[in-house]
Parts: structure tokens; C-alpha cells; sequence
């Protein structure tokens, strides 16, 4: 009985630890305005904005893909390069350009790639702590044919005559 008593303690104190460890989080909130795109484009473009929740100056230290999709290549020069590398409590950024991701044209991959981007920092300027993630996904779709815009634009320009003509 006193084995399992102890087993149960030890249960729960490994919970509480691994329960504190991921509250550290909360203290700071990443949103990505459109963390869903779909398009014909290559290059996706991700904006967002950053809020210190907690009650302690933040250092934005830096950034992390720790999820990102085969084919897919990433640009955190925007967030590197930007003027944010401190949060005072209750601060937040203004929206601005966080990172972009390129993916390959359609067709040439799986079109459906998924990821997420990390904050890295905490409360001095060595510290390196994950503070937020966000998962993005991207949708890369077919462009129209050459062949298709140019009969479209004929199309139309034939209804255009076509409607000069009897007017």
C-alpha cells in the first residue's frame, strides 16, 4: 500500500512540473492574421502581431520553424530585421510582415503544405525559451493557362464589338 501511495505522489508532483512548464507560454500571445492561404502564388506572405500577456519586460530573441513541410523554404528576415526585440508587459506590436514562406508551384509537391513558426526569447536578451508558436498552412492551386486568358480576353473583346456594332 505504501508503494502505491508513493507511485501516486511521484504521478502527481510529474504532472504538476510538466503542467508549470507549459504555463510559461501563456505570457506571451502570437496571432498570424491569415494562418490559412491558398492561391496560385510561390511566395506566401505571413503577418501577425505579438502580445506580452505577463507581468515581465520580454526579449524577442528570435525565431523557429519547428515544423515545416518538405519543399517548403522560409524567409524570418522580416521578424530578424524588424524593430520589436522587447515587449514591456501588457505591450503588443503593431501588425507587421512576420515571415514568408515559398512553396512549390502546383504540381510539383503535394499543394497542401503545413507548418509552424516559434518566438524564441524570454527574460533577458540570451535567453532563447520558446514563448508562442503558430501553425500556418498553405494551398497552392493551379494557374490559368496562357491559352485560357488570352481566349477569355478574345471572348470578351469579341462581345465588346460585337455590342458596338449593333448599338
Amino acid at each position: 500500500m505504501m508503494r502505491f501511495k508513493k507511485l501516486v505522489v511521484l504521478s502527481l508532483a510529474a504532472a504538476g512540473l510538466l503542467l508549470a512548464g507549459t504555463a510559461a507560454k501563456a505570457d506571451t500571445i502570437l496571432t498570424l492574421d491569415a494562418p490559412y492561404q491558398i492561391g496560385p502564388l510561390s511566395v506566401f506572405s505571413f503577418y501577425g502581431t505579438i502580445t506580452n500577456t505577463g507581468d515581465i519586460t520580454i526579449f524577442l530573441n528570435g525565431d523557429a520553424f519547428p515544423m515545416l513541410d518538405d519543399g517548403l523554404t522560409f524567409d524570418d528576415g522580416p521578424f530578424l530585421n524588424s524593430p520589436y526585440d522587447t515587449l514591456a508587459p501588457g505591450q503588443s506590436t503593431p501588425d507587421f510582415l512576420l515571415f514568408t514562406i515559398t512553396a512549390p508551384p502546383y504540381g510539383a509537391g503535394s499543394n497542401f503544405y503545413t507548418g509552424s513558426f516559434a518566438l524564441l526569447g524570454g527574460a533577458d536578451d540570451q535567453a532563447g525559451d520558446t514563448l508562442a508558436t503558430a501553425d500556418f498552412n498553405i494551398q497552392v492551386t493551379p494557374e490559368p493557362g496562357s491559352y485560357l486568358l488570352f481566349g477569355t480576353g478574345l471572348l470578351a473583346l469579341g462581345f465588346l464589338v460585337k455590342s458596338k456594332l449593333l448599338a
